[in-house]
C-alpha cells in the first residue's frame, strides 16, 4: 500500500502508477502529502476512485513553486500520458494565443490562429492561465479590448480598467508605452521592466505626483504577482532537456527534465558514484542512447568535444546552456529543488531543526506527545516517532490516561512521559534525540520535570497551537522564529501527526463506550 507520509508538504503533481509501472492517474495539489493521504484515509469514495485506489501500486511526484504551476503542469502531463482514470479533457480553448494588434491604439484579445498582423503570444496550454494573464495585463496597463473604437467611453473606462483612447484620455505615445510594457510582461521579460517602473515611481513621488506614483506601484505589484506563472510552460519551437545534480557522501543524485516544445513531459532520476567531470560523463552515456534536443540546460559548462559529439549525434547544432538568471535559471533551480525533496527531504528538515534549536547533533529520532479528550472524558495520550525525518509507524504508541480524572493536560502529559521512559529504561531501549510536546510553557515544564525525576537528559521542546509558538526550557518566551520557516513547519508536521493519532484513539474509545 502507498505510504503518503513519504511525500513532501509542497505544491506539485502526483502520478499514481499501477503494478506494471504505467501511469493511471495524474493530479495536482497545494499540499502533496495531504492530498494523497486523502485517498487512503477514507472509505466513502465513488466507485471510480475506489478502483483507482485499489490499482495504485506506487506514487511519483514533481514539486512546483506554487499551486498555479501545479495546475499547468497537471494539464500538460495529462495531455501527454492520457491516464486511464483522468477525465478526457478536450478543451478547444487550450491552444489559443494572446494577440496584440498593430492599430494606432492596439487592442489586446484572444485568437485561434497566429497569422495576420500584430504580435502573438503563446500558444497557451492552459486556458485558465491564459485568461488570467490576459485579464491582469488588460487591467494593469489599461489596454482596450473593443474590436472597434467607440465614440464614447464604455463601462471599462468608468471602472478604471481602460485608458479610453476613444475619447482622447491618453495620447498615442503614452498608450504605445503601455503596450510596450504589456508585451514585455507577456514575453516574460519582467526584471528590467520592474526596475524602470520602480525608478519612475520614485521620481513621480519625489515630484509630488502621487496619483501617478500609486498607479505605478499597483502595476509593479501586478507584474510581480504575474511573474509566478508557470515556468515549465514556456512555449518554444524546439525541445530542451534540463539537468541538475547534488553530490552527497561520494554519490551523485541527478535529475533530468525532458521539456518538449516548452512543456515538461517527463522526469528521470539517476543515482551513481561520484567522480571527475560528472556532467560530461553522464551526457556522453545518456545521449549515446537518446537523441539530444536542440538545447541542454546544465549547471556548469562542458567540453567543446562533448558539444561536438552531441551535435553530430543529433545531425544539427546542439546548445549547452549554463543560465545565470531568468526563466532558464529558475527552471534549473526547480530541478535541484526536486532532487533535494526527493532524495534529501528528511535530512534537510533535520539539519534545519538542529540549527534552530542549537542541538549538538542531528535529531535522527524524534518522539512527539499529544493529549486528547472531550471535556475531560475518555482522556488519551499519543506518541508518534519520526526516524530520519519520516514517520516510523511501527513505533507509534497510545496511552489510556489512568491517574488523571479532571481536565488537567499538565498532569496527563506528565503521566505519558513517565510511562514511556520508565519502560524504555527497564527494557534498555533506544531513547530519542529530541522530544516534542503539544502545548505551551506549562506542558513543557510538566514533561521536563518527569525527565529530571528519571535522571534523563534529553532535549525537549513544546509547540503551542494557534500561533505555532515553539518553547524551549532555557527561555521564558517562545523562540523568535517565523512559523512558516522550514524547521518550524517540520515541528508542526510532527505535532499534527501526533494530534491525528491521539484523536483516532480517542474516537475509538468513545465508540466502544457508546456500543457498550
Amino acid at each position: 500500500m502507498i505510504d503518503p507520509s513519504c511525500l513532501p508538504a509542497h505544491p506539485g503533481c502526483y502520478l499514481f502508477r499501477d503494478a506494471a509501472g504505467s501511469i493511471i492517474y495524474i493530479g495536482k495539489a497545494k499540499n502533496l502529502k495531504k492530498r494523497v493521504s486523502s485517498y487512503f484515509g477514507r472509505h466513502d469514495h465513488d466507485p471510480k476512485t475506489e478502483v483507482l485506489v485499489q490499482r495504485a501500486a506506487s506514487v511519483d511526484f514533481i514539486i512546483t513553486d506554487n499551486e498555479l504551476e501545479a495546475l499547468i503542469l497537471e494539464n500538460t502531463l495529462i495531455k501527454k500520458h492520457q491516464p486511464r482514470y483522468n477525465i478526457d479533457l478536450k478543451d478547444a480553448k487550450s491552444y489559443a494565443y494572446i494577440h496584440v494588434t498593430d492599430d494606432e491604439f492596439p487592442r489586446i484579445g484572444i485568437t485561434r490562429k497566429a497569422d495576420g498582423d500584430g504580435t502573438f503570444f503563446g500558444p497557451f496550454v492552459s486556458a485558465r492561465e491564459r485568461d488570467y494573464i490576459l485579464l491582469v495585463v488588460k487591467r494593469t496597463f489599461k489596454l482596450r479590448s473593443c474590436k472597434k473604437l467607440p465614440k464614447r467611453a464604455c463601462l471599462r473606462y468608468h471602472l478604471g480598467y481602460c485608458s479610453a483612447p476613444c475619447i482622447g484620455e491618453i495620447s498615442s505615445e503614452d498608450y504605445r508605452r503601455q503596450v510596450g510594457r504589456a508585451e514585455s510582461v507577456l514575453r516574460g521579460n519582467t526584471d528590467d521592466l520592474l526596475k524602470s517602473l520602480s525608478i519612475e515611481m520614485v521620481e513621480q513621488s519625489g515630484n509630488q505626483e502621487f496619483e501617478q506614483a500609486i498607479e505605478l506601484r499597483d502595476q509593479i505589484a501586478a507584474i510581480k504577482h504575474l511573474a509566478e506563472r508557470q515556468r515549465m510552460d514556456r512555449q518554444k519551437s524546439y525541445d530542451e532537456d534540463v539537468i541538475n545534480y547534488v553530490e552527497s557522501d561520494g554519490r551523485i543524485y541527478l535529475m533530468l527534465f525532458n521539456v518538449y516544445r516548452g512543456t515538461l513531459a517527463e522526469k528521470q532520476e539517476f543515482v551513481f558514484d561520484g567522480g571527475d567531470d560528472v556532467i560530461d560523463e553522464f551526457l556522453a552515456q545518456y545521449y549515446s542512447e537518446h537523441d539530444p534536443p536542440v538545447e541542454i540546460i546544465i549547471p556548469h559548462p562542458v567540453s567543446d568535444v562533448l558539444t561536438e559529439f552531441l551535435s553530430r549525434k543529433r545531425g544539427s547544432q546542439v546548445r549547452t546552456t549554463v543560465p545565470q538568471r531568468g526563466a532558464k535559471k529558475k527552471l534549473l533551480d526547480l530541478v535541484k529543488k526536486n532532487i533535494e525533496i526527493t532524495f534529501f527531504g528528511g535530512q534537510l528538515k533535520l539539519e534545519g531543526l538542529k540549527k534552530l534549536l542549537g542541538l549538538s547533533g542531528i535529531p535522527e529520532v524524534i518522539e512527539c506527545f499529544d493529549i486528547s479528550h472531550l471535556s475531560g472524558t475518555s482522556m488519551v495520550g499519543s506518541m508518534v516517532q519520526y526516524r530520519s525525518g519520516k514517520p516510523d509507524k511501527q513505533n507509534y504508541r497510545r496511552f489510556k490516561i489512568r491517574t488523571v480524572e479532571a481536565i488537567d493536560d499538565f498532569a496527563a502529559i506528565a503521566e505519558v512521559i513517565r510511562r514511556r521512559y520508565v519502560r524504555l529504561k527497564k527494557e534498555n531501549g533506544e531513547f530519542p534525540d529530541l522530544i516534542i510536546v503539544d502545548g505551551g510553557k506549562g506542558q513543557l515544564s510538566s514533561a521536563r520535570a518527569e525527565l529530571e525525576r528519571l535522571d534523563l537528559d534529553i532535549p525537549i521542546i513544546s509547540i503551542a497551537k494557534r500561533e505555532e509558538e515553539i518553547y524551549i526550557p532555557a527561555l521564558a518566551r517562545p523562540l523568535p522564529v517565523d512559523q512558516k520557516e522550514k524547521a518550524s513547519l517540520f515541528v508542526q508536521e510532527i505535532r499534527d501527526e501526533a494530534h491525528r493519532f491521539a484523536i483516532a484513539y480517542h474516537r475509538l474509545l468513545r465508540k466502544k463506550q457508546m456500543v457498550s
